[in-house]
């Protein structure tokens, strides 16, 4: 390894470097995050490229459309339900919202360790505070645990959280797993490489390159897809894949890997994170964050769907200028997610 290239990664953005390796060890377990801070987030001719949909264009057997996965969701109430109802019934200590989140993803779920306690803050951060004000009247009524990428939906599943607000992309094998609500934010696939790198994007550059992804991510799916249908280069390497987004970064930073692919809106805090990488290409992928729940909690669904419809209207605004715009541009139009419809009815 490049002994100068380590130095100056290590200067770059507090050390970063340092700090994302020992989160990558941290993270492979799920950790508990008690938390009581006070609250003031494709195809090309060439082989790969171009604008589409995250998990490709053929219409599923049960009539999901990857590119209407979004719409799949329930239409707004205030109503109580079942669900609600079990949340507000915990006493004490225990009376909190259990969101599953990241804690190393800059800027949308991320422990700071400026901040007195590393408390946790974030676009991703501040939404589950919104909800956790709407449903149990302190928007601090929140128990944070940390979900690597692979276990955002098996956490759901088996009760260990009531949601997941963690950079979710809603897409038609998720909804078989689990419930979304509207999406809250758009984003799309992103190459991210050193500055220095061949890679010029999501196209014949990337052959033979060794590129790292989340497991479990849409990032992976897209990839495997297209080495399947011949869309991106079968001598590309795509076997790197990591419980966590950051994980990436750090394989980018120590030399094994040449290449990142993950969300637009992840990869820009990263290059923010470390100077001497950056974007590559344009989007490839378009994708729409929301908020995950069980399958069966259509109350919470709903309550969520409200929630989100007042919080597009005032909160969203100044949560992006807070933590995205710096690395997404004044300009928020590109992220906000169109107006929300609600397909599912049961």
């Amino acid at each position: 390894m490049n002994v100068e290239r380590v130095r100056a990664l290590l200067r770059g953005w507090g050390g970063v470097g340092a700090m994302a390796a020992v989160c990558a060890v941290a993270l492979t377990f799920v950790l508990l995050l008690p938390l009581s801070q006070s609250h003031d987030g494709e195809d090309g001719a060439t082989g790969v490229g171009g604008p589409g949909v995250a998990t490709g264009s053929q219409a599923r057997a049960d009539g999901c459309e990857p590119s209407e996965a979004q719409r799949q969701t329930l239409a707004p109430s205030a109503a109580d339900g079942p669900t609600i109802q079990a949340i507000k019934a915990r006493t004490g200590a225990k009376r909190k919202l259990i969101v599953g989140v990241d804690q190393n993803s800059y800027h949308w779920g991320y422990r700071n360790p400026n901040n007195k306690d590393a408390e946790l803050e974030g676009f991703d951060i501040d939404l589950a505070h919104r909800i956790a004000q709407d449903i149990l009247g302190d928007p601090n009524a929140v128990q944070f645990k940390a979900i690597p990428t692979s276990q955002r939906i098996p956490a759901i599943q088996d009760g260990r959280v009531d949601m997941v607000v963690r950079t979710m992309t809603i897409t038609c094998d998720r909804l078989d797993q689990v419930a979304f609500s509207a999406p809250y934010f758009k984003t799309g696939q992103t190459v991210l490489a050193p500055k220095s790198s061949s890679v010029t994007g999501y196209d014949a550059s990337l052959a033979h390159k060794r590129i790292c992804t989340a497991k479990g991510s849409t990032a992976y799916a897209k990839l495997d897809e297209d080495r399947k249908a011949g869309r991106l280069d079968s001598s590309a390497d795509i076997r790197q894949t990591v419980p966590n987004q950051l994980d990436c970064l750090v394989r980018l930073q120590l030399g094994e890997a040449d290449a990142v692919v993950t969300d637009g809106a992840l990869a820009a805090s990263q290059a923010a994170q470390d100077p001497t990488v950056a974007l590559k290409g344009s989007a490839f992928t378009t994708e729409y964050y929301g908020v995950a729940m069980k399958k069966d909690a259509d109350d919470l669904v709903r309550r969520v769907n409200r929630i989100l419809v007042e919080y597009g209207q005032s909160g969203w605004q100044a949560s992006y200028d807070k933590w995205l715009s710096a690395t997404l541009g004044a300009d928020p139009a590109p992220s906000k997610p169109p107006a929300p419809e609600y397909l599912r009815t049961s």
